[in-house]
């Protein structure tokens, strides 16, 4: 679609069109199937793009978050459980740049840039569902987390527990490590693929070595870039979804769909209804993906920053991936949902796999509603004032 064009002249971004192709050919059938998408995965980790955006003194690319996010959109193009995947692996690579200690960002981010690594997370922050108690020198590490995205799949895991003071307390280890329980139990409408289900934790022993930063420690405006990297991803998988929905429709549109009965005209696209409904859908794709790379570029403005970065810099960046993540997230909901009444009825079966994109869209928007970004960007232009670091802003 002319409109959306893939810019290749980036490298990494080339590698992800040419990735999108292959996905392409079984993505609704993996959709259906759901579970892990352990061939797609292994090409991401050949491709290299899992390293991309690791620093080069770490045997990284050093590539953008702009590149990232729009690797992320590129693959939701046609899957957005991938992209959910390789969005998030990059959550707990902020982490360690953010939180670790000089030697353990050598160890952890040389030897993923060198192994591929894949990183997942089990320690949602809303659920403070696992606990640690002393052994020798180790913490055993006891209870579960839900909505664990990649851990099915990942070779490192950022995981998180409540020590006795209620604070949170999070280390890298490997997914494998004994008493690690991935539970494949995620049964989500959309997003079937990202296994963002329950790891439960039986007895796991984690190594002071192996923790990340100090419980209680206070959250820099640099650490807190976390939130606005994971809504970044959301919102590119949403912008994603949206242009790829659109780009499905169109052709679908130009050789399978029929003029209606009373439309006067012999083929579907002569029909000015029909040509109506496509020009708002590219009106509001297109004012998304300005929004969403304006985002990114302030993103990338805030991360060069490092550990200087201060609050009203941290600040604007969180309204514009707000902005940009609130007019994504209902243009793809409108954009998948919509192209159906222009498809027609033959397009809604199960074996065409469009509502994927709805699913997908729709799935991720419920855990990040709308109306409270809205109060937030309304408050700023009320009062000037940045929201503060906190979870989903």
């Amino acid at each position: 679609m002319p409109a959306f064009d893939t810019d290749l002249s980036d490298p990494w971004i080339a590698r992800a069109a040419a990735l999108r192709k292959t996905f392409h050919t079984d993505a609704v059938l993996r959709d259906e199937a759901g579970g892990r998408p352990l061939e797609p995965v292994r090409l991401l980790r050949k491709s290299g793009l899992l390293s991309a955006a690791i620093p080069a003194e770490f045997g990284g690319a050093g590539a953008s978050w702009r590149t990232v996010l729009r690797v992320v959109r590129e693959f939701a193009k046609t899957d957005g459980s991938l992209a959910h995947l390789f969005g998030y692996h990059h959550l707990p690579l902020h982490a360690v740049n953010a939180r670790a200690t000089p030697a353990q960002r050598e160890t952890l981010l040389r030897a993923s840039a060198q192994g591929h690594w894949l990183w997942g997370n089990a320690g949602n922050a809303m659920s403070p569902t696992s606990t640690a108690r002393r052994d020798g020198d180790a913490w055993v590490i006891d209870g579960f987390r839900p909505f664990s995205s990649g851990s099915h799949v990942a070779d490192r895991l950022l995981i998180s527990w409540e020590n006795p003071l209620g604070l949170r307390v999070s280390a890298v280890v490997p997914q494998d490590r004994a008493g690690i329980v991935i539970e494949d139990d995620w049964d989500g409408i959309g997003q079937r693929q990202t296994g963002s289900g329950t790891v439960r934790f039986e007895g796991v022993r984690v190594g002071d070595d192996e923790l990340l930063g100090q419980p209680g420690e206070p959250l820099t405006p640099f650490a807190s870039l976390t939130t606005l990297l994971q809504q970044s991803v959301l919102l590119n998988v949403f912008l994603g979804s949206a242009q790829g929905a659109l780009e499905e429709a169109r052709d679908y549109t130009n050789t399978v769909s029929r003029p209606w009965i009373h439309s006067g005209v012999d083929r579907h696209t002569d029909d000015p209804w029909v040509q109506r409904k496509y020009g708002e859908l590219a009106i509001r794709t297109l004012a998304a993906t300005e929004l969403a790379e304006d985002a990114a570029a302030q993103l990338d403005a805030a991360y060069a920053q490092g550990r200087d970065l201060n609050d009203a810099d941290r600040g604007q960046a969180a309204i514009a991936v707000a902005t940009a993540n609130l007019y994504a997230g209902e243009t793809g909901l409108s954009v998948s949902s919509e192209i159906f009444e222009v498809m027609g009825a033959r397009s809604a079966t199960t074996a065409n796999g469009f509502d994927r994109f709805w699913r997908n869209t729709r799935t991720h928007t419920l855990h990040n509603p709308a109306e409270y970004k809205k109060r937030l960007l309304g408050t700023w232009l009320l009062t000037g004032a940045h929201p503060e670091p906190a979870l989903y802003r």
